[in-house]
């Protein structure tokens, strides 16, 4: 499943994929970016996770485009 991750760097919010930045992602805003982001997956026929981070680089959430390829939830 292909993987891209929202991070902040040289002070703006992008969406990257091993590495690279995605094109059409870059924005002032987090918000901006994480939508930029989605718009991007939505079109996609791949399954696409989207990895949100925090100012810092921590993990923060995690978004699984379509919905039906997210694995089933479980205990713990």
């Amino acid at each position: 499943m292909k993987r891209i991750d929202v991070v902040k760097k040289n002070g703006e919010w992008r969406g990257e994929s091993n590495g690279r930045v995605v094109a059409g992602t870059k924005a002032s805003r987090k918000e901006d970016a994480v939508k930029a982001v989605v718009g991007k997956v939505k079109s996609s026929r791949e399954p696409v996770t989207v990895k949100i981070h925090t100012q810092d680089g921590r993990f923060q959430e995690e978004r699984t485009y379509p919905r039906s390829a997210d694995p089933r939830r479980s205990k713990g």
